[in-house]
């Protein structure tokens, strides 16, 4: 990346496991500007895991090659986004003795306190992606939001921390490394497309943003501002697409095109008599077969993964309880019915998501949900440049941690 422009580059690289987004972003003047918006093909990967080191490798760097030849700069970082079935996230606490004789509290104690809260009992095998603070205690004075020019003698935070197997992660690297980019730090998926696709009012009511990966699906519940909860589902579009190529007894690559072409999540508005003519897809079949049954098909996966989005909505009692309801995001989010099954299955308002912010973009494909978590990549290395907290990048709560200064100030909602 050219670190010698007047104005701040920043691109964001979303490696998932049937495509590699890019969005390189540049910010100047206040106000950010889409430079380069790009994704390729990917194989290699698996629930996140990668089981093809170079396969990825080569994906990695013909994708920002691919984004160098639209925006005409090296690019030799980017903030990373993560997904996968290793992600976990736990609550931590962590307890200080405030360090000023005069108990007032400053920037140094809320740091040492996080540090506590980041010294939870991790296996060997894992490390920490994220600290969101939930809350500060101080003394008996609960539920503080920002301590600072408070004072007290002991200081106390909740956390919640996210983190991820250490071996996926230094895989990752290893590709990274391969493709000659340098890894600014790790981005929970979900997190980085809220960061798109999500305002301030959403996250104060109470909103999930749910990314609908080929093979995943990751949850991010907000709510009063905060991040309150965060999981991966083991299901995602791809999955419909073997269950496409199983009841239909067809090759996976002709299910994939079936499920692009003809795929609805609502039986109720297809035809009886609409047929699906196999020949379109391969010369060799005869056969047709009625679209309500694809649909059906699609219709009972669905139900599988509403239901267990629910169990995580019933996880932090919010299950039928987010105002701002869900926004979705992802390539597997663009299936047609998604939304209006989404309503009925779990009882809240739903829709896909889109860009928050006003852009200058020089391409016409940002508001895409598929491209969600790369422009949200992008916008958090933009946003937290100026702290050059790019390694166990933290949340934000009352302004205490990871405080936004300057330009970016004037574009966050």
């Amino acid at each position: 990346m050219n670190k010698n422009t007047s104005s701040t580059i920043i691109a964001g690289l979303d490696i998932g496991s049937h495509k590699i987004a890019v969005c390189v972003g540049q910010e100047f003047e206040g106000m950010v500007k889409i430079i380069a918006l790009t994704s390729i093909p990917n194989y290699g990967i698996r629930k996140g895991i990668i089981e093809d080191i170079d396969t990825v490798s080569r994906s990695i760097t013909e994708a920002i090659r691919s984004a160098e030849a639209i925006c005409g700069v090296p690019i030799d970082e980017a903030i990373i986004g993560i997904n996968g079935s290793h992600i976990t996230m736990n609550l931590s606490k962590g307890v200080i003795a405030v360090s000023r004789a005069d108990g007032q509290i400053g920037s140094n104690d809320t740091q040492r306190v996080l540090d506590a809260a980041k010294a939870i009992a991790l296996p060997p095998n894992r490390e920490i992606i994220h600290v969101f603070p939930k809350r500060y205690i101080i003394d008996s004075h609960e539920d503080v939001r920002d301590p600072i020019g408070m004072t007290g003698i002991r200081l106390e935070i909740e956390a919640h921390i996210i983190g991820g197997s250490t071996p996926a992660l230094r895989n990752i690297d290893r590709c990274l490394s391969n493709a000659e980019v340098d890894n600014m730090g790790y981005v929970f998926n979900p997190i980085a497309s809220s960061r798109s696709v999500l305002d301030k009012r959403q996250k104060d009511l109470g909103v999930s943003a749910i990314d609908i990966g080929a093979n995943t699906t990751g949850i991010a519940i907000f709510e009063e501002g905060d991040l309150i909860h965060a999981a991966v589902i083991p299901i995602g579009s791809a999955h419909l697409t073997n269950d496409i190529a199983i009841g239909l007894r067809i090759p996976i690559d002709m299910a994939e095109k079936i499920k692009l072409k003809y795929a609805s999540a609502n039986p109720k508005s297809i035809a009886d008599l609409d047929y699906i003519d196999l020949a379109e897809f391969d010369p060799n079949e005869s056969e047709t077969i009625p679209r309500k049954y694809l649909s059906e098909i699609i219709e009972a996966r669905l139900a599988e993964l509403f239901s267990l989005i629910k169990e995580q909505l019933q996880a932090v009692d919010k299950d039928g309880m987010l105002p701002a309801g869900i926004v979705y995001t992802g390539g597997g989010s663009q299936l047609d019915g998604l939304i209006e099954a989404s309503k009925e299955n779990l009882r809240l308002p739903s829709q896909l998501g889109k860009p928050t912010l006003e852009f200058s973009s020089l391409v016409d494909k940002f508001d895409s949900p598929m491209y969600a978590t790369s422009i949200g990549l992008m916008l958090w290395g933009i946003e937290n440049l100026q702290n050059k907290k790019y390694t166990n990048l933290e949340g934000n709560l009352g302004g205490a941690v990871n405080k936004i200064k300057g330009i970016f100030k004037q574009f966050l909602p």
